[in-house]
């Protein structure tokens, strides 16, 4: 059930959204515990300067498709926009929070707060069981198998991947998934120097020889790959909004202003799409110090092959995505972060100090929220 459809903006800073059904039955079967749901809170907090006659904002928010795993219901905002609105971003179902202001501000910051209620529920699938599938991929699917501006599926691409699947003499597309999944975690390095959750560029990865960055970069990587062997790949954008109960550095709760993480799928004809998580296993590796032949990464590599654990909410898997007409910051990439303009100059989104905003995180208990 696409809840878009209920989007009402009421008055001139509330937006309610009926609450959610419980998610359709031929979801149940790929859900880890749907008895064990999580509420939270996402709340964003943003501060413009005072200075120029126009700023326009963008918020992403998450994902109000129905899943297993994740659902909405409902978001609100405050403040002094000149106009504001909680839509989708162009014709796509990804849902977007908008705000404008006109004419200088005399004593005060341009300032607005948006919060979401979201649900969520482990998510893993048991491939043991896949049958094989003589199954097409519907052609809604297809679109992931398609190259974008930073993930070519021809030329080194396509050499590694046909490599890889060699290599591992993977004949069916969950084999061929799976040895790709290794070889990313065997060939890539976390770097946590990289600003933000890195570029996803895999083209300049595999040119300058650097299978290194954080997990927009590294999860990339697998989806161009995968795409590049025939099997339907896309990044689910997000952020962490819990600590983890696996590991200590894949998580994090209150304040999740740099807490921006996505997480790749792939598409198995017969069962749908399949979570994996190749970024948390080396992240987990480099910052907790824990080589990967050790027997918590191995059990952590094997667990991440077709489960996210849902202390993580998701916005959109869009790429290459144009904003709005008004916007002058041409095709993103992918739409993670606040974005914010102001007289025609971007503000860095990167730096919440300095655009300036804040998101929070909390838990919601009974009609409470855990501090």
């Amino acid at each position: 059930m696409k809840r878009r459809n209920f989007i009402k903006l009421i008055g001139s800073g509330a937006l309610i959204f009926p609450i959610a059904p419980l998610v359709s039955a031929q979801h149940i079967s790929q859900s880890l515990d749907l008895k064990n749901w999580t509420s939270y809170r996402l709340t964003y907090q943003v501060d413009l300067p005072a200075s120029g006659s126009t700023a326009r904002l963008w918020l992403p928010l998450p994902d109000t498709n129905d899943s297993a795993f994740q659902f909405t219901q409902g978001s609100n905002w405050s403040g002094n926009a000149t106009k504001a609105s909680f839509s989708t971003i162009g014709t796509s179902s990804f849902p977007v929070f908008t705000a404008e202001w006109q004419g200088k501000q005399k004593n005060n910051q341009r300032h607005v707060t948006v919060s979401c209620i979201v649900k969520t529920s482990d998510h893993s699938v048991n491939l043991s069981e896949y049958p094989v599938s003589k199954r097409s991929i519907p052609n809604n699917v297809k679109n992931y198998l398609a190259s974008s501006h930073l993930k070519p599926i021809n030329g080194i691409v396509r050499e590694t991947a046909i490599s890889i699947i060699k290599e591992n003499n993977a004949a069916t597309t969950l084999e061929q998934a799976r040895a790709i999944y290794d070889w990313v975690i065997d060939n890539t390095r976390y770097d946590e120097e990289i600003r933000g959750r890195g570029r996803g560029d895999v083209k300049s990865m595999f040119e300058k020889n650097t299978l290194t960055g954080k997990c927009v970069d590294i999860n990339s990587l697998f989806v161009n790959l995968a795409r590049a062997a025939n099997i339907p790949a896309r990044n689910q954008y997000g952020i962490r909004m819990n600590e983890s109960k696996l590991h200590q550095s894949i998580g994090k709760y209150g304040d999740i202003s740099q807490s921006q993480h996505c997480r790749p799928e792939f598409y198995l004809a017969g069962s749908g799409w399949i979570p994996v998580n190749p970024a948390d296993v080396k992240q987990v590796s480099a910052l907790e110090n824990i080589p990967l032949d050790e027997q918590k990464m191995i059990l952590l590599r094997e667990k991440f092959f077709g489960t996210w654990e849902m202390n993580w909410v998701a916005f959109n898997h869009a790429e290459d995505l144009l904003l709005a007409s008004n916007s002058i910051a041409g095709k993103l990439p992918f739409f993670m972060f606040p974005h914010a303009e102001v007289d025609g100059k971007i503000l860095d989104s990167l730096d919440s100090e300095n655009f300036s905003y804040k998101i929070t995180s909390s838990e919601l208990i009974g009609t409470g929220a855990k501090f």
